[in-house]
Order: structure tokens, then C-alpha cells, then sequence
């Protein structure tokens, strides 16, 4: 019983490790996204004629 337990808790972990990288990942991709697209709207807001 108890080495079930310990299966249990070592996948348990593993894949929660495992989710914690992807979604780094996932929010560093589209942090460096949204300030690539910010600075691009910034430099063309003066061509913009009213």
C-alpha cells in the first residue's frame, strides 16, 4: 500500500513540475509578444493623420 502512495506521489509531482515549466514558458512567449507588439504600435502612432 504505502509504495502505491509513493507512485502515486512521484508522478504527482513530476507532473506538476512538468505544467509549471509549460506555462513559463507559455507566459514568457507571449509576455515578449505583447511588448513587441506594443513598441511597434508606439513607433507608428505618429504616422497616423487625423
Amino acid at each position: 500500500m504505502e509504495e502505491r502512495t509513493y507512485k502515486v506521489m512521484g508522478g504527482s509531482g513530476a507532473l506538476g513540475i512538468a505544467v509549471g515549466v509549460v506555462i513559463l514558458v507559455v507566459g514568457l512567449a507571449s509576455g515578449v509578444l505583447l511588448i513587441i507588439s506594443g513598441a511597434k504600435l508606439l513607433a507608428g502612432r505618429n504616422k497616423i493623420l487625423f
